[in-house]
């Protein structure tokens, strides 16, 4: 053996002997330690050189963990004293409108005055309770529920920089795409959850306080209790989807800012100047294009036959500033520098 093919085989002084398998020197896991430069080649004898292929890196994430995400994020923005806070005046609005309406009931007046003005469906409570559920959808729509689904959107990613858990929520393989799509989901589950609790507790009211029976459509028709109650899930849905666009604009306007009290603010500020901006006659070529502008179109669910038109156009334009606000959440929250 000459002296250059000893000084390959024997260890330089200090340094522990390489571990091999066929040649390849062995990483902690047992595998081959790559080449910074490409494969790990080994000389091969006779054959030539050999080539041992790196380890493929684990950044793919099991379905189980993909939902564990979204479980998770889901029981953490439920179990948050603010949320459960903000479903409980949710649902106080109805048990004060059914309050109200009982008491002038009881004096012998109408929800209405006498110039015929009002909150709609307000005069056909006292004859049928379910039309709570309408009016007290009619009556949240414009304020109450936008400012929440504001507030738990505004917080989504905002929140968790200010807390300075959002570095941490990144360090796990999800991504920040995935990480992105699970608070926007979490947002419109909170639309679906914020209408169902106002329709919910303004049906449990309306029927301790009020009659139930057959309901008579805005066209003047009658229909059974039963399909009554299928109108009100109906219109329900279309409420918590007509909050879509707002829950895009509040996660976009997230991403913009650090902190979480800034994000809300600016996401319901927007909402009311928006909401102003649709009540100006000068801007009527603009307001079909803001996104509470078909808000009411749920009234018609309650005509015989159905008018779709504008319901139509309400679930498009969502869909639209869901598509525009959320493409720019995502280009935001991708190329932001989580550590500044």
């Amino acid at each position: 053996m000459s002296q250059a093919e000893a000084s390959r085989q024997e260890p330089l002084e200090g340094e522990p002997p390489a571990q091999e398998t066929d040649g390849a020197p062995l990483d902690s896991t047992g595998g081959p330690v790559p080449r910074a430069d490409g494969p790990a080649t080994r000389a091969g004898g006779s054959d030539g050189p050999r080539t041992v292929a790196p380890r493929a890196p684990r950044f793919f994430m099991s379905p189980h963990r993909q939902l564990g995400l979204f479980r998770s994020e889901l029981t953490t923005t439920f179990r948050r004293w603010r949320t459960l806070a903000l479903l409980a005046v949710l649902a106080a609005v109805p048990v004060l409108i059914g309050i109200a309406v009982k008491l002038e009931s009881g004096h012998g007046s109408t929800a209405r005055d006498s110039s015929g003005n009002g909150p709609a469906f307000l005069t056909d409570i006292t004859n049928n309770g379910l039309f709570l559920v309408f009016a007290a959808l009619a009556a949240t729509l414009p304020v109450f529920l936008p400012m929440a689904i504001g507030v738990i959107a505004g917080d989504a990613v905002a929140g968790e920089a200010s807390a300075g858990t959002l570095r941490y929520l990144l360090v796990a393989p999800a991504g920040r795409t995935r990480l992105l799509l699970a608070k926007f989901v979490c947002a419109v589950a909170f639309c679906l959850a914020a209408t169902l609790v106002v329709a919910a507790s303004a049906l449990a009211v309306g029927a301790l306080l009020f009659p139930l029976g057959d309901v008579t459509t805005i066209s003047g028709t009658r229909i059974s209790f039963t399909d009554g109650l299928g109108r009100a899930a109906l219109i329900s849905a279309v409420v918590a989807a007509s909050l879509i666009g707002v829950a895009a604009l509040g996660l976009f306007v997230s991403t913009l800012t650090s902190s979480g009290i800034a994000a809300m603010a600016a996401t319901v500020g927007l909402v009311i100047t928006v909401q102003i901006l649709d009540t100006i006659p000068q801007l009527h070529a603009i307001q079909p294009y803001l996104f509470p502008h078909y808000w009411l179109s749920f009234a018609d669910l309650l005509r015989a036959p159905v008018y779709w038109d504008e319901i139509v156009r309400n679930l498009g334009l969502q869909g639209l500033y869901a598509v525009v606000f959320g493409s720019a959440a995502w280009a935001r929250f991708t190329t932001k520098d989580i550590a500044a």
